[in-house]
């Protein structure tokens, strides 16, 4: 039977957002934005030599050298997601789960993304005898393979793809000749930075990998979009780079002056935004960790959040409960929850995983408070869990997760 969504919550139209931070836009931001709200020149498409030099910066401290004629700026990730796949061709693959936003943009230009399952120690990347069995049978169905877009750092399932996965992964691509986009949104998010190795594809494979960054993930507030992209070296790369900014001037994808000027400003990264950034990956680390335990104890799956400000929950063993409520499937899930919990919990089935598995994205920015003052007082303080309003987000968490545990037994 074909599923019908309610009014608005279609598979086009609804998307879950990237989970934002829920704090306060730190002041320093705010200053270089209205510092530049008087100018009304227009900056080129792709970004202007201020912006394409911030990000240059950026990439070389991560060990990523990169000239700025290898740059490209666009208002958000999918811009550029979607002038990739445009001057690739071919046909997309994307892991299961994957982030709401990647797949859309294939169908949008008529072009098939297909699922490919991802290893038991992570999301974000293929497994690599998945992909190459999924590569032979689009192929010998007629199908041009071309594109594969992977996450080091995972939306939706805050995983870190471990270097010697993302190796077999990489390497299975370039056997089979295909172009890699890296979709780096989430790697300043990393929870354990010195106990966690995270390798960039572009490290491995620098010919044949596009990296892609939403500053949403760590630098911007989500409603300021503004994303960089870095092509690899050679005439591949220069003709990509060519092709993405024909596609991004056909679509007008500019960034406002104001945004560029503050985006310029993170890329920089000086001690006010480092010292943000570093605390909120902390307070939502802790946050993270409290609300896995949670649904953890009630019997639900979920893998360690080890990035982002979400957590991947898999309640299939309470499957007989949520069945008594009339929960069937992820939509009717993420209805339940929503409901329950007074928070988003979007579906898997938005993130490609299938319809019937009972999985949802929690988002750990919802349990910060609900004025900027709380949430202030969440980073401040020492011991965040251990504030009122943060006992009460959990113990409501638990809640609903613990009676479903009660009912199921």
């Amino acid at each position: 039977m074909r599923r019908t969504y309610p009014e608005g919550h279609g598979p086009v139209r609804y998307g879950p957002a990237l989970p934002d931070d829920g704090l306060p836009v730190l002041p320093e931001l705010s200053a270089a934005l209205a510092a530049a709200a008087g100018r009304a020149e227009e900056r080129p498409v792709g970004g202007g030599p201020a912006l394409l030099d911030a990000a240059c910066g950026y990439w070389m401290r991560r060990g990523l050298p990169t000239p700025p004629e290898r740059v490209a700026a666009a208002p958000g990730a999918p811009f550029l997601l979607l002038a990739l796949t445009a001057a690739l061709g071919g046909d997309v693959l994307v892991p299961r789960p994957c982030a709401a936003w990647w797949a859309p943009y294939a169908r949008l230009l008529g072009r098939p993304a297909f699922h490919v399952a991802t290893p038991a120690e992570c999301g974000g990347v293929p497994d690599p005898y998945a992909l190459l069995e999924t590569v032979r049978r689009v192929r010998a169905e007629g199908g041009d393979p071309r594109l594969l877009v992977l996450s080091v750092a995972d939306d939706p399932t805050a995983t870190v793809a471990p270097p010697e996965v993302m190796h077999e992964t990489v390497e299975a691509a370039a056997g089979e000749g295909l172009h890699l986009v890296s979709d780096e949104t989430w790697r300043d998010t990393v929870h354990a930075p010195h106990e966690t190795v995270l390798l960039s594809p572009a490290e491995m494979l620098p010919e044949r990998v596009t990296v892609v960054t939403d500053l949403a993930g760590a630098l911007l507030p989500t409603g300021w979009p503004a994303a960089i992209v870095r092509f690899p070296a050679g005439t591949t790369g220069d003709a990509l780079h060519a092709r993405v900014l024909d596609v991004l001037t056909a679509l007008d994808a500019r960034i406002a002056e104001p945004v560029t000027a503050a985006a310029a400003y993170a890329l920089d990264e000086p001690e006010p935004v480092t010292a943000r950034l570093t605390a909120s990956v902390r307070l939502h680390a802790r946050v993270a960790r409290a609300a896995h335990a949670a649904v953890v104890a009630a019997a639900a799956f979920a893998r360690p959040p080890q990035a982002g400000r979400h957590l991947y929950v898999d309640l299939g063993p309470l499957r007989p409960a949520l069945a008594a409520h009339g929960v069937g499937d992820a939509q009717e899930l993420e209805d339940f929850l929503t409901a329950r919990l007074a928070m988003p919990a979007p579906g898997g089935h938005r993130f490609g995983d299938d319809l019937g598995a009972l999985r949802v994205r929690l988002s750990t920015s919802a349990l910060l408070g609900g004025t900027d003052e709380e949430r202030t007082e969440c980073l401040l303080s020492p011991a965040p869990l251990e504030l009122p309003h943060v006992q009460r987000a959990l113990i409501s968490l638990r809640s609903v997760f613990d009676d479903l545990r009660d009912d199921a037994q």
